[in-house]
């Protein structure tokens, strides 16, 4: 058997520490079968056009995480990022300049709930009305028990 690699081992011990103490609003895994690709639920947040909200997203980490960030998309549309492109933030491989390898996953992904919530403009972002917004958080339940990609990282939740 091949030794784990620093990133699985990394991986590993991140993924265990979100189940011990998952951070607000979010619920992340690896794949089963590939523990560098990692997929997010976002709940929307109480008083923000995404409340009720559910949105799925997905981390792909290059293979000397934690030396190199990950890629960042979402897969549910909330009229905040376009879906299934790379998202431009420091903490994405956009900007492997600024990125720091004492991030984890829940920081990442924390960041990202952080910038859906804002308005900068960004690679990947969107600035639709926040009644668009409040309309995609009706639908994201609908648009992701109909998509094959949660229902594999995430089963019928």
């Amino acid at each position: 058997m091949a030794p784990k690699s620093a990133a699985v081992k990394r991986l590993n011990k991140e993924y265990m520490m979100i189940q011990k103490s998952p951070p607000e609003f979010i619920t992340a895994k690896p794949l089963e079968k590939n523990v560098l690709e990692w997929h997010f639920i976002i709940t929307g947040p109480p008083d923000t056009p995404y409340e009720g909200g559910q949105y799925h997203g997905r981390l792909i980490f290059p293979k000397d995480y934690p030396f190199k960030p990950p890629s960042i998309q979402m897969i549910t549309p909330s009229g905040r990022f376009e879906v299934n492109k790379d998202i431009c933030t420091s903490m994405s491989s956009y900007h492997p300049e600024t990125w720091n390898p004492s991030w984890s996953v829940a920081t990442i992904i924390t960041g990202l709930l952080s910038m859906m919530t804002g308005d900068e403009i960004m690679t990947g972002g969107l600035n639709a009305s926040d009644s668009e917004r409040k309309r995609l958080a009706e639908r994201s339940h609908d648009f992701n028990k109909s998509s094959v990609m949660f229902k594999n990282a995430f089963g019928s939740k």
